[in-house]
């Protein structure tokens, strides 16, 4: 059986942090981070962190693991969470998981077994320098002829997925198809998923654009260049971060990085709730706009914890 533990879920800006942060202080509960931008330090103001007193509230956890150069996955994201959940368990807590990573989520609800590859940078530069000498497609077939399966799934334009699906094999010596199951039951745990109108969500995460500029953004973005990252690929190629990039190398004015952010980021939101569907028996949806939208989330974990005493 999958660890037990509360999600929360949904699009981006839509208020997860400070729900799980409210619950926190109810449940005597500590919150994991399923953010896959999250995870970077120096990443802070772009990536919606929590704020220094929301994490004085509630203890967090999987935040600032990592440099902006490095690369994290999903399998080290699972094997994270697995020893924060039985951590928080072990204090008498209650784990609250908190993303709006969807593959994160499920992976983890869901008990998936992933491949045991590390990401490996030397072998991901070499393909991807070979990708841009003979063309992606040549990456493609080269996947097609391993595992035809796995090729069939992965858009020839995805070089990354690719090159991952590549380094799989390379390293395990198994079919990149062969993993992706099952390991475990899926969880019961409850998922909790917060919902707006989508032009009010637009509204909240254009305005949290404008706060994030306020809040000194830029100078965020330009300490991350000073010390000469790229902002075209990895973390950093993120919305915000890789359109302020562009205004730093000229090829925008900030005015227009900031709108494309925005639509960017309205972009993300709604591959979020390709992975959060309306419909989703497993997602109990809350109106992120409710007055009482603490009491009725917990009522709902009452309910969850008197089952499992």
């Amino acid at each position: 059986m999958a660890p037990s533990a509360v999600f929360i879920v949904g699009p981006t800006g839509v208020g997860k942090t400070a729900l799980a942060v409210a619950l926190a202080e109810r449940f005597r509960g500590e919150v994991i981070s399923a953010d896959s931008r999250q995870v970077y330090r120096q990443m802070d103001i772009g990536t919606g962190k929590p704020s220094a007193e929301e994490q004085r509230l509630a203890p967090h956890h999987l935040l600032d693991l990592l440099d902006p150069s490095e690369s994290f996955d999903l399998a080290t994201f699972l094997v994270l969470s697995h020893a924060a959940i039985d951590a928080v368990k072990g204090r008498g807590g209650l784990p609250l998981l908190t993303g709006g990573t969807g593959q994160y989520i499920w992976a983890l609800y869901e008990g998936w077994q992933v491949p045991p590859a590390a990401p490996n940078t030397e072998f991901r530069r070499s393909k991807q320098s070979e990708a841009d000498r003979i063309g992606p497609q040549a990456l493609h077939q080269e996947l097609v002829a391993i595992d035809p399966i796995r090729a069939a799934q992965i858009d020839p334009r995805n070089v990354r997925r690719v090159i991952r699906a590549l380094e799989i094999h390379h390293f395990t010596q198994r079919k990149p198809s062969e993993y992706g199951g099952r390991a475990e039951e899926p969880s019961d745990a409850p998922v909790l998923g917060l919902n707006l109108d989508r032009e009010e969500l637009y509204r909240r995460i254009d305005l949290r654009v404008d706060q994030m500029m306020s809040r000194g953004f830029l100078a965020e973005v330009e300490r991350l260049a000073a010390r000469g990252l790229t902002f075209k690929e990895g973390a950093l190629a993120s919305p915000g971060y890789r359109e302020l990039g562009q205004y730093l190398s000229g090829e925008l004015t900030l005015d227009e990085a900031v709108l494309r952010t925005k639509r960017q980021t309205h972009g993300l939101a709604r591959g979020q709730y390709g992975w959060f569907k309306p419909n989703d028996p497993r997602i109990t949806w809350l109106d992120a706009d409710a007055p009482d939208l603490v009491e009725q989330a917990s009522v709902l974990l009452e309910a969850f914890l008197a089952r499992t005493i």
